[in-house]
């Protein structure tokens, strides 16, 4: 299961949708994304504490609980290499002008491709617009609860 940044932040702190997303994901052995997800991820804890609905202690303490987490295999983060960048900028060069993507979400595109999913899951309103033109499915929380 192919979880882009923001879905992986909402198993750590509560946002719209945060309990949707922790029971979807709730004893799965195959949680994937990239390891782009980890910066990316970091910056939504400094987002939060930015906007002071963590403090700085919180906000530190989930970076460190989340960096565990991928060491312990929770978060099976593909690295982003040269390859996969060279990959990533074909398919935005050859893709229609009129889809917006960014460059994160590329970077997830390409890694979902490479391995092998068909799916990936965001609330990311480009993301989930641009996936179905590389072939993957874009999944959100919402559809499948009927929100």
């Amino acid at each position: 299961m192919y979880l882009d940044s923001a879905y992986i932040a909402k198993y750590y702190v509560n946002e719209p949708d945060a309990s949707a997303v922790r029971s979807l994901i709730a004893g799965r052995r195959d949680l994937r994304s990239s390891s782009w997800a980890s910066l990316e991820v970091t910056c939504v804890f400094h987002r939060h504490v930015r906007e002071r609905s963590l403090t700085a202690e919180q906000g530190q303490e989930l970076m460190d609980l989340f960096q565990s987490h991928v060491t312990a295999g929770i978060w099976k983060l593909a690295p982003v290499t040269d390859s996969l960048l060279i990959r990533t900028t074909r398919l935005v060069r050859d893709m229609p002008g009129d889809i917006p993507l960014r460059a994160g979400d590329a970077v997830h595109i390409a890694t979902a491709l490479d391995l092998g999913e068909e799916e990936i899951w965001t609330n990311d309103r480009h993301l989930l617009a641009a996936a179905p033109h590389f072939g993957i499915a874009g999944r959100n929380i919402q559809a499948v609860s009927g929100k």
